[in-house]
């Protein structure tokens, strides 16, 4: 059955239950002959990191909120199948007859996401000139400095640190950092 041409196409489901639609699926394809018409369940996700009590944490979020992608091929049942899954609420693109993705789509959301994966660490942190911060990571952890410069595009900033008793520069990264 593998002459039969497989599209990706947008399943509709209830926000935050896409893990459940995407288990639930998966369990279908090993347990049902859907394994022959199926062969991709993805939900786009990106990872996010914010600081909390000075620890960086790292979130996976869902990139695309309501939506699982499907790689299927829908001939006979198979679109009423995957319509009634738990949780789904139907196709994006028609629900008598659902409308693929193109190539083109499918590659802007599967390359975003890898390059979202890819990208260096993002953080929901914003510094200014003047701020107090103490230094978590490298030879002067511990020491506390003022925030001369904010360098937002690379992420670093320039902090003015007393070392025995003389003003220092030191050029650190946000993740170095951490506000007082």
């Amino acid at each position: 059955m593998s002459d039969i041409q497989k599209k990706f196409y947008v399943l509709r489901a209830i926000s935050g239950k896409e893990n459940k639609v995407r288990e639930y699926l998966e369990a279908e394809l090993k347990n049902t002959d859907l394994g022959e018409y199926v062969s991709q369940v993805l939900i786009p996700t990106e990872k996010t990191f914010t600081v909390r009590n000075g620890k960086k944490v790292m979130k996976e979020r869902a990139y695309l909120p309501g939506y699982v992608l499907v790689e299927a091929a829908l001939v006979g049942e198979v679109a009423h199948r995957l319509r009634n899954i738990p949780n789904v609420i139907g196709f994006l693109g028609g629900s008598d007859n659902p409308v693929p993705l193109r190539p083109a789509e499918v590659n802007r959301i599967l390359g975003t996401v890898d390059e979202l994966q890819e990208q260096q660490e993002e953080l929901d942190i914003q510094f200014f000139v003047g701020e107090n911060v103490k230094i978590t990571f490298g030879p002067f952890n511990g020491f506390t400095g003022v925030i001369e410069e904010v360098n937002a595009e690379k992420k670093k900033l320039k902090v003015m640190v007393k070392v025995f008793g003389r003003k220092t520069p030191l050029e650190l990264g946000y993740m170095q950092v951490e506000k007082e």
